[in-house]
């Protein structure tokens, strides 16, 4: 266990000194996005609209913040290790030291699950100034989850990815329709129910509704937990099985 987190550190410890050196530029970078979401959608499109019986704008933020995730675990984890792998040809050095496939799908996801934080946590303070939202200890394991899990997505599909382009593909295939879909803009309960079930399927309507539920103090769906720490475990497993294939 000891030598598999020592592991886990060394392969991580490159990403982290970059993001100890450019730590303003990414952070200043990572909140543009979620930063004009919530000016056009709760302060514009949304201003004096009610949702579930909670003003739009508390009822968006949670929804703005599982975005967050998203966006930045994946491609903090994803776009570092595509750029490793076709452009550096770093990873292929990784690949042949003696360091477990374990480890190394750890490390290179970890970047993105510190920025994931880094970046959500911030914001989450900005919710807090501009509205009256609940932040307690569900909220932060959901946090974890949902980083974990979009980290493991980046690394799946950054090891799956030929060219640079076909990051930018799987961004647009799959990241784009959750960005929407997700129920980070809208409440899934007005919508018909063949469309709820296949929309369930998209792991950010679930961090949408752990965070919306903690924020708004409304019932909290342990059931859409459970089914992130279900997806976080089957990446990490797919994640791991491709690494080996790659070390072969």
């Amino acid at each position: 266990m000891i030598g598999t987190l020592r592991d886990t550190y060394s392969v991580a410890w490159a990403d982290i000194q970059i993001v100890k050196h450019l730590w303003r530029q990414l952070l200043l970078t990572s909140l543009m996005s979620p930063a004009l979401y919530l000016v056009a959608f709760g302060y514009g499109l949304g201003r004096g609209m009610t949702v579930l019986g909670h003003p739009y704008l508390e009822f968006v933020i949670p929804g703005i913040i599982s975005l967050t995730t998203m966006n930045t675990s994946f491609n903090a984890a994803g776009m570092k290790l595509n750029v490793d792998r076709l452009f550096y040809r770093s990873f292929d050095e990784i690949l042949m030291s003696p360091v477990s496939p374990v480890s190394l799908v750890l490390g290179k996801s970890l970047i993105g699950v510190i920025r994931g934080l880094g970046v959500s946590l911030v914001f989450v303070a900005i919710g807090l100034v501009v509205s009256p939202i609940t932040v307690g200890p569900l909220f932060i394991v959901t946090l974890v989850a949902s980083c974990l899990l979009f980290s493991f997505l980046g690394v799946l599909c950054a090891m799956y990815a030929k060219s640079h382009q076909d990051m930018a593909t799987f961004t647009s295939v799959i990241l784009t329709p959750m960005t929407f879909l997700g129920g980070t803009f809208f409440s899934l309960s007005r919508i018909p129910v063949w469309l709820k079930v296949l929309l369930n399927v998209l792991p950010l309507t679930h961090v949408s509704a752990c965070l919306r539920a903690e924020a708004l103090g409304t019932p909290f769906p342990w059931s859409s937990l459970l089914a992130l720490v279900a997806g976080a475990a089957v990446l990490f497993g797919l994640c791991v099985r491709v690494v080996k294939r790659a070390s072969v």
